[in-house]
């Protein structure tokens, strides 16, 4: 997966670990509502049941919302406000068979309601009744995202009806919405293929791809396919390296690109009403995904795979809402369905192991992982995640052994290794090797000199050691223009200051990081001895105190304690010139 750099000071931060693409969802969730936690049994009283279910909801757990809101709704079946309610959290929930009788009702109290129009057409396309599931899809207001998803799956009621030309047509209508027309498009060429109209099925995947420098994946999944089952094999390459050229970490070709080399024929493609249906959503939710719009893309997710259970790449993106949401348990569960043929189970697995150690199985994930990196001997991926997860409990050593065994299976090093430098220059640091940690950061600042988080590390640490002080301070300035809002990054400029005898420029920067990070206690601390030096022995004090309080490291416990009995002694000279500063 791609990873996102944690900002961090050496001194606190170096635990921290790189996350994959994290995103922020309304969804969050705490621990499952208990109907005794508040004193009221599920299915006594409608009041209660609301009220816990509200506050449930309000809480983000969802699970328990839906089921005091569906009790209540027993109590209260002719409400509106209570069916609507209880009916989205149903879909939310992936209750489908539930969410059934409800959308029925709520037609009934609002005929032209998108949401359940749409959950009932999906369900009548499950069921093969494709004319009843155009006759809702007609129904639905051509306003806001409902009607953007309707006419494609118009399109597949009407093949299930096998009324093809009507639905090539709904898919050709002129419209100056690219993201209609890259939809449309993707659709055309999944009904053209399933007719048998090879020719016009890779003239609509072209089209999906339009004018698009990045190559789409499920593009080159479907296309590439497509050119594999009608000999074009060369083409098929082609267009797998021309994704992989932008994309270099991704695996989820390596099954395809096998097949290619061992020359074995890509098997006929079985494709039904129900799979193009459940195509639509999951090109909806993925867009929806990257624009934030969370809770309509686990909507569409739970309805595709409702529509298609077994569905990789949709389990994948329906895993990743639920894991950024906290929802830990489902998302493994969901990770872990994922048959081990599909191209998408060796990442799916990868964050299996991720969220073992989110949720403390440390022991588990470290197995897991150990198993994974037998299974694919020349592979770095399961080692590097290692490394990561035993980094983020403060098992340096341990991790630095994973990341060595990782570099042992990379034949070259490429710049987008820096970030594996740095991961293990992390590690060496706080294991005591200074010499290897040293050389990794370097070496990652040679792929990628304007990094402002190695830059900041090594001049963190340089600074720290007394070493090559001007060299690192310019290092530092420059990631403090890199990141100007970066409370860690703007203490370690004003630590070099500090460092440099530059006191009252160490406070001015210090006291702008602790109002960045005021949590945090190395800061704090800086600060106060910044403090100290200009002559502001109070303010020093209230610092010191301040970062006691704020749970810091074993090892500062006793410096703030000692200089607040103590204060700080005379300034003395702390840089150790090296014959190698520039």
């Amino acid at each position: 997966m791609p990873n996102m750099i944690i900002s961090l000071n050496p001194r606190k931060y170096a635990k921290a670990v790189f996350v994959g693409v994290g995103l922020t969802v309304l969804l969050a969730v705490v621990s499952p509502a208990k109907a005794d936690q508040s004193g009221i049994e599920l299915g006594k009283t409608l009041s209660g049941n609301y009220l816990a279910g509200r506050h449930a909801q309000a809480r983000r757990d969802l699970k328990s919302a839906a089921d005091f809101l569906g009790a209540a709704l027993n109590k209260a079946p002719s409400s509106a406000r209570l069916v609507r309610r209880t009916f989205i959290l149903m879909v939310v929930e992936g209750r489908i068979p539930e969410s059934e009788a409800l959308a029925r009702r709520l037609i009934e109290i609002e005929p032209n309601e998108p949401i359940a129009l749409l959950t009932l057409a999906a369900i009548d396309i499950k069921q093969g009744r494709f004319a009843e599931a155009e006759d809702r899809l007609k129904k639905i207001p051509a306003k806001g995202l409902s009607g953007f998803v309707a006419p494609a799956l118009r399109a597949w009621s009407l093949t299930g009806q096998k009324k093809h030309r009507e639905a090539l047509k709904i898919l050709k209508t002129p419209t100056d919405q690219k993201a209609t027309l890259a939809l449309h498009a993707m659709h055309a060429a999944l009904i053209s293929e399933l007719l048998g109209d090879n020719e016009d099925a890779e003239k609509f995947y072209l089209g999906v791809q339009g004018d698009q420098p990045e190559m789409s994946l499920r593009v080159a999944q479907l296309l590439g396919a497509l050119y594999e089952r009608t000999g074009k094999k060369d083409k098929a390459r082609a267009l797998y390296e021309k994704y992989l050229a932008g994309n270099p970490n991704s695996q989820l070709l390596d099954g395809a690109l096998m097949r290619l080399n061992s020359g074995v024929a890509a098997g006929l493609k079985t494709f039904s009403i129900s799979d193009g249906a459940a195509e639509v959503l999951f090109g909806i939710a993925s867009s929806l995904r990257q624009q934030n719009a969370q809770e309509t893309a686990l909507m569409l997710s739970r309805l595709a795979l409702y529509l298609k259970p077994s569905f990789p790449v949709m389990q994948i993106l329906l895993g990743d809402i639920l894991e950024t949401a906290n929802r830990l348990e489902a998302a493994l569960e969901l990770y872990s369905s994922i048959h081990r043929s599909s191209a998408f189970s060796w990442p799916a697995r990868l964050r299996v192991a991720s969220i073992l150690s989110r949720l403390k199985r440390i022991d588990e994930a470290i197995v897991y992982l150990t198993e994974m990196a037998k299974d694919r001997p020349d592979d770095p991926g399961p080692l590097i995640s290692l490394g990561d997860i035993l980094r983020g409990k403060d098992r340096f050593t341990e991790a630095v052994k994973a990341y060595d065994q990782a570099f042992g299976r990379i034949k070259t090093l490429e710049p987008r290794h820096w970030t594996l430098l740095y991961a293990r220059g992390i590690a060496l640091e706080r294991s005591k090797q200074w010499p290897r940690a040293e050389a990794d950061f370097l070496s990652a600042l040679k792929f990628k000199p304007e990094q402002p988080y190695v830059l900041n590390y090594l001049g963190y640490t340089w600074i720290d050691k007394g070493l090559y002080l001007d060299r690192a301070q310019t290092m530092i300035g420059k990631a403090a223009n890199l990141r100007p809002n970066d409370g860690y990054v703007i203490d370690s400029l004003g630590w070099g200051h500090f460092m440099l005898g530059n006191f009252e420029k160490a406070v001015m920067e210090l006291e702008r990081a602790v109002e960045l990070r005021p949590q945090d206690p190395v800061i704090n601390d800086h600060l106060g001895d910044a403090y100290w030096r200009v002559g502001r022995k109070r303010e020093a004090t209230f610092q010191w105190n301040r970062s006691l309080s704020l749970d810091p490291e074993k090892d500062l416990v006793g410096e703030l304690n000692r200089k607040l009995k103590s204060g700080l002694g005379d300034v003395t000279e702390t840089a150790k010139k090296s014959p190698n500063d520039g």
